[in-house]
C-alpha cells in the first residue's frame, strides 16, 4: 500500500521527467547518464504510475508536492556539519522539507566516480535535482576541469561554480580571474556546462576607483552565470536589487542570505534588511533566475532547523 509521500514522489518525478525533456540543449553525453539512471527506477515507477490512475489520490499528491516554476533548493554548506556526519542522510533530510534542489559545495571535488553516481542515485530517488556545484579554482584549470566536468556529468548539472577566486591582487588579479573563467567556459560549453561566478564582499569593494564585481560582469563571457549572494552584497553596501537590473537574463541563480547590520550573517531569511520582495521582482522580471538557493552561514539554532525555518519564511515571501 502506498503512503501519500510515496505518492507526491512519484507525481514529483513525472514532473522531473518532463522538465527534462524540455531542456533539450542539453549534450548527448548527459543525456546518456541520466537514461542510464532512468532505467535504474523504471521499473519501480510503473506501478505506482498504475496506483496513480486513480483520481482519488490526486488532491492529496497534490498538497504534498506544490508546484513552482523556479525550483527554491539549498545551498549545502548550510548544512555542512551535518553533511559530513551523514551526508546521504542530511539530502534525505532537506529533500523532506521540501527543498527542490541542492547545490553541493567544494569537497565533492574529492568524491570518486562511483560516489558521485551513488549520490545521483539518491537524488534521483528522492526527485531532487543538483543544477550547479561550487568549486576552488582547480576546476577551472587545465589540470583540474577534466574532473569537474565528469563529476558535474554524473549529478546532472548545468554550472560549475566558482565559489572563491582565493587572493586576488589589485584590478589586473580580477582581470585574470575573468580569463580563467572565460577559457574554462570554453572548454565547459561543448560538453553541456557553463561556468559560474560565486561573488563575497570583496568584490563590492572598489579599487582605484572601480568595484571588481563590475570589472568582471564586463569581461566575463555572457554565458557565464552570476551567482548573487544577497547577503554579501548587502554586507559591503551595494545594493542587490539594482545588480539584478543592470546584469538581465545573467542572474540565473542566486544565494538567497539576509544580513543585519547588528547581527551580520546570523539571521534567519527575512529577519534582516535585504529587500527581498523588490529583489524577488527582478530576479524574474529582468534577472533570469532559474533556480533560487538558500544558504546560511549558521544562526542560534541547529543546521537543520534553520534550514527548515528559512525555506518556510522565503516560501511566505514568493506567496
Amino acid at each position: 500500500m502506498f503512503h501519500i509521500g510515496q505518492i507526491g514522489l512519484a507525481l514529483s518525478r513525472q514532473g522531473w521527467a518532463f522538465e527534462r525533456s524540455e531542456n533539450s540543449a542539453e549534450t548527448e553525453a548527459a543525456t546518456a547518464t541520466e537514461l542510464w539512471y532512468g532505467i535504474g527506477i523504471m521499473n519501480r515507477q510503473i506501478t505506482r504510475r498504475a496506483f496513480l490512475g486513480s483520481m482519488a489520490v490526486v488532491p492529496y499528491a497534490a498538497k504534498a508536492t506544490p508546484a513552482r516554476p523556479i525550483p527554491v533548493g539549498l545551498e549545502l554548506y548550510s548544512v555542512r556539519n551535518d553533511l559530513k556526519r551523514d551526508l546521504m542522510g542530511t539530502v534525505r533530510s532537506v529533500a523532506g522539507m521540501g527543498y527542490q534542489c541542492v547545490e553541493f559545495y567544494a569537497p565533492y571535488y574529492d568524491w570518486t566516480i562511483d560516489y558521485a553516481r551513488r549520490v545521483r542515485a539518491e537524488l534521483d530517488e528522492l526527485a531532487i535535482r543538483c543544477y550547479s556545484t561550487h568549486n576552488e579554482l582547480k576546476s577551472f584549470t587545465p589540470e583540474g576541469m577534466d574532473k569537474a566536468m565528469e563529476l558535474n556529468r554524473v549529478l546532472g548539472t548545468r554550472y560549475i561554480v566558482l565559489a572563491h577566486p582565493g587572493e586576488v591582487n589589485g584590478l589586473d588579479g580580477w582581470k585574470r580571474v575573468a580569463e580563467t573563467l572565460n577559457q574554462a567556459n570554453e572548454t565547459f560549453k561543448p560538453q553541456g556546462f557553463h561556468a559560474g561566478y560565486h561573488n563575497h564582499d570583496a568584490e563590492w569593494k572598489p579599487l582605484d576607483g572601480k568595484k571588481p564585481m563590475e570589472l568582471l560582469a564586463a569581461d566575463l563571457d555572457e554565458s557565464i552565470m552570476l551567482q548573487l549572494d544577497v547577503g554579501s552584497c548587502l554586507a559591503a553596501g551595494s545594493d542587490p536589487v539594482a545588480w539584478v537590473n543592470s546584469n538581465p537574463g545573467r542572474i540565473r541563480s542566486m544565494h538567497v542570505k539576509d544580513w543585519s547590520p547588528q547581527k551580520g550573517y546570523k539571521v534567519l531569511t527575512g529577519e534582516g534588511i535585504a529587500p527581498w520582495k523588490k529583489i524577488i521582482a527582478a530576479a524574474e522580471s529582468v534577472g533570469g533566475i532559474e533556480y533560487y538557493l538558500i544558504e546560511q552561514e549558521g544562526s542560534n539554532l541547529s543546521e537543520l532547523e534553520t534550514v527548515r525555518l528559512c525555506l518556510a519564511a522565503f516560501r511566505k515571501l514568493l506567496a
